[in-house]
């Protein structure tokens, strides 16, 4: 089986045979499923690579690292307990064990993105210096293939590639180093194949994986962790680094030896058995009671490994492996200096992020065209219930429920388009820890591919419901009608980017999103008017946070300033002016024009978004801050590694 970073075994073998090859630097960290074991009972490895020399490569050491969580009352317990290691440049390690052993962890630990929430100890080390990795050294591809799921794979990697290279760079070399990485990976054959997803087929599950991998490679990094990928011959190893649960290491050091290893403590490897099967099979107490009935007079699992890691510290592999830290820490490699000027700039990721985000929403149906369909179903309901309201004074309440219903109902329909936002979040998630490019330039990116999918939106159902019912004539009203229905869709998906930075899934977000603008309308002055809305927090300061309030007074105020209908047929004047009805009916403030309603909208818009950003950055800073206060001493060291920032946001633009 070929590695899964070159396309076919003879271009692997080329790189072991030539480890001064030209191409850059990349320790790689995969995660494999061992094939010849039964399901469930299949083994996991990571593993490590560089390809390039001594001088140039990375150094990554790290010595009696714990990683403990809290275990609620119980207090807390140890994911990674005093495991030590190292990966040089030019080998091949392989981190393995069953799951839940702590693999993932280790690789989040030694990438800085462990949760706040974790306490971290030991000494993590790049060539001998406590420093976080910068954009450009290191890059980290997680189990899930966060991808945009409409683009087609030479789409996905070409905008990548303009994100994440410099400007230094012309388009048409961007576009040659990603078709380059495409061939390396073996797609060529999907490059028009669109990626695929819930809604629509596309290309296969180990092939999403080559193109996440695709994505990371595009700068060339120095360290390359990668969780999760396909199967690799054991025979590619030449470090195996094997663990048990809770993270305790049963062997490290050469491939060659762990069959003598685990042979000389009585677990020899059966003839025609794939070695790493067998170790992971020897470890794994996931199916013991099985083994149990089935197998009469073998050792138990507990004692197996309680046996191998009692022999592996005591050792001479396990000296060596901290003698060889030791002499890494030693060695005067030089702090790895971030690239400078290595990813695009701002200017331009946000014109990449706003070409790629508006080709999604097109293709995605569920962003937007759905919606619409929904929209001029309302309108179409909407403008035969209301069909020509008249000018009587029946119609002044119809008119009003029109226009409730058109900011409320019509515009809370928005949240639809939520679960493909959340998507989007995915993506976002995955790239921006990756330093591919900042929040602001997501979020002007998501602003403005937007803008005309919901422009169209106002305009067809707001024609559709404006014109029919006949209400106020002349081109302006109209305009600003559509507006405010445009003004009031942005807010909604504004208010629910908010809600998809705090909320963890998109069901939940739905319903906090959906509760949220249920309290906004019920105080924004329709259901009770603004003289009658209690005044401790729903109306102070309730009534005027929801932006429901400005989108009521504003439709109201043009829809009924300048028109008189005749009086209530119960008695008062023969007739009734526009202004009064505002006035003494609808309780509006009539203190201030219709546009300073839509400028506090539009106003509420930019605030959301800058709110959206705020949490964003916020959480990133408060993160680490929090990881300091939780982690502890080592036990034998007087270091403790914090890394202030996840993996490459270093050098992250705003």
């Amino acid at each position: 089986m070929a590695s899964p970073l070159q396309p076919n075994s003879s271009h692997y073998e080329q790189n072991q045979l030539n480890p001064r090859t030209p191409r850059s630097a990349s320790l790689e960290v995969e995660t494999i499923d061992v094939d010849p074991m039964p399901e469930g009972n299949r083994g996991v490895r990571s593993v490590v690579r560089t390809m390039s020399s001594d001088e140039d490569g990375v150094f990554l050491t790290w010595q009696d690292l714990w990683v403990t969580v809290s275990d609620g009352k119980k207090g807390s317990r140890s994911i990674l307990a005093g495991v030590t290691g190292h990966a040089r440049p030019g080998e091949l390690l392989a981190i393995m064990g069953p799951s839940g052993c702590g693999k993932s962890t280790l690789l989040d630990a030694l990438a800085g993105r462990l949760g706040s929430n974790i306490r971290q100890s030991g000494e993590i080390l790049i060539n001998g210096h406590e420093q976080s990795l910068a954009f450009g050294t290191s890059a980290y591809v997680t189990q899930d293939d966060s991808l945009m799921t409409t683009l087609t794979v030479r789409e996905a990697v070409h905008y990548s590639a303009q994100l994440q290279l410099p400007d230094s760079m012309s388009k048409s070399e961007k576009k040659e180093r990603a078709d380059t990485t495409i061939i390396e990976m073996g797609l060529q054959d999907a490059m028009n194949t669109r990626i695929g997803g819930w809604g629509s087929k596309g290309i296969s599950g180990g092939q999403k994986r080559r193109v996440s991998i695709c994505i990371e490679i595009l700068t060339r990094p120095k360290l390359l962790f990668l969780d999760e990928p396909t199967t690799l011959k054991s025979s590619n190893f030449s470090t195996i680094f094997a663990f048990c649960r809770p993270g305790r290491t049963v062997y490290f050091g050469p491939a060659s030896a762990a069959n003598e290893f685990f042979a000389s403590n009585g677990f020899p490897c059966p003839t025609l058995q794939n070695p790493s099967d067998h170790f992971l099979k020897t470890i794994n107490k996931d199916f013991e009671k099985d083994i149990e009935q089935g197998l009469d007079g073998r050792t138990p699992t507990e004692e197996v490994i309680e046996t191998l890691t009692k022999s592996y510290k005591s050792s001479e592999a396990y000296q060596q492996v901290r003698r060889q830290v030791a002499e890494i820490c030693k060695k005067d490699c030089g702090a790895v200096e971030e690239k400078k000027r290595s990813h695009a700039g701002f200017i331009t990721q946000c014109v990449v992020l706003t070409r790629r985000s508006f080709v999604n929403m097109y293709r995605d149906l569920g962003y937007y065209w759905l919606r619409l369909a929904i929209y001029v179903t309302l309108a179409l309901g909407l403008a035969t219930m209301f069909y020509d309201v008249g000018s009587t004074y029946g119609s002044i309440q119809a008119r009003g429920s029109l226009l409730m219903f058109v900011a409320s109902f019509l515009t809370f329909m928005a949240i639809g388009g939520f679960p493909s936002f959340v998507e989007d979040m995915k993506v976002f998630g995955r790239e921006r820890l990756n330093g591919h490019y900042g929040t602001s330039a997501f979020v002007i990116g998501n602003t403005f591919s937007a803008f005309p999918y919901l422009l169209v939106t106002s305009l067809i159902p707001g024609a559709i419901a404006y014109y029919l019912p006949g209400l106020h004539k002349g081109a302006e009203h109209f305009i600003y009608f559509a507006c405010v229905l445009f003004a009031c869709m942005m807010l909604v998906e504004s208010l629910m980017m908010i809600v998809a930075s705090i909320v963890p899934n998109f069901l939940m977000g739905i319903i906090t999103g959906a509760g949220i603008q249920g309290l906004m309308i019920l105080a924004g002055g329709f259901f009770r008017f603004r003289n009658d809305i209690p005044k401790p927090f729903w109306r102070y300061p309730f009534y005027y946070i929801a932006f429901h309030k400005y989108s009521f007074q504003g439709l109201f105020k043009n829809e009924f300033e300048g028109l008189t209908f005749p009086g209530n047929p119960a008695g008062g004047p023969r007739t009734v002016t526009g202004e009064d009805i505002l006035r003494d009916m609808w309780q509006m403030e009539m203190s201030y024009s219709k546009w300073v309603d839509l400028a506090i909208l539009l106003g509420m818009v930019v605030l959301y978004r800058i709110l959206f950003l705020v949490i964003i950055k916020t959480s990133e800073k408060i993160r680490p801050i929090l990881r300091a206060l939780l982690s502890v001493p080592p036990k034998q060291t007087a270091t403790v590694m914090i890394n202030p920032s996840a993996t490459p946001l270093h050098g992250e633009s705003l």
